[in-house]
């Protein structure tokens, strides 16, 4: 079964960044990405296919990933959001988990830790080269 992840982030090269990186999963058919470039974007994508799980920078221009998070919630309330920041303080993190983050990925990603996460919050349905179930 492959697992559905809309990934939101305003930078043009984090699309090639995640393909490269989830390049082997991809071609097992473990994962399938979209790609949106604005929290307004990424609502549009959703409604037309809604994804297992919402990965979102938290500074973009026009809506940040705060705010997307917040419109996800009440729309999708089950939907899981990962927060993905620079500038990962305590406050910030403190923030996006009480508005209904799973998590607070740092940049620069740590790819392996992120598919050892998405396995955990997706209930384990992928094995990834650094986790295995058991």
């Amino acid at each position: 079964m492959t697992t559905h992840i809309l990934m939101v982030d305003d930078e043009p090269d984090a699309q090639e960044l995640f393909r490269q990186n989830f390049r082997r999963e991809i071609r097992k058919g473990d994962y399938s990405f979209d790609f949106a470039q604005s929290g307004h974007e990424a609502l549009e994508v959703i409604k037309q296919k809604t994804p297992v799980l919402v990965l979102s920078d938290i500074n973009m221009p026009g809506m940040s990933g705060i705010e997307l998070l917040c419109e996800l919630h009440a729309a999708w309330p089950d939907l899981p959001v990962m927060i993905i920041t620079a500038y990962g303080d305590a406050g910030t993190e403190a923030k996006a988990r009480s508005l209904g983050a799973e998590r607070l990925v740092m940049k620069p990603v740590d790819f392996s830790a992120l598919k050892d996460t998405l396995q955990q919050i997706t209930g384990g349905e992928h094995e990834s080269s650094s986790y295995s179930r058991g």
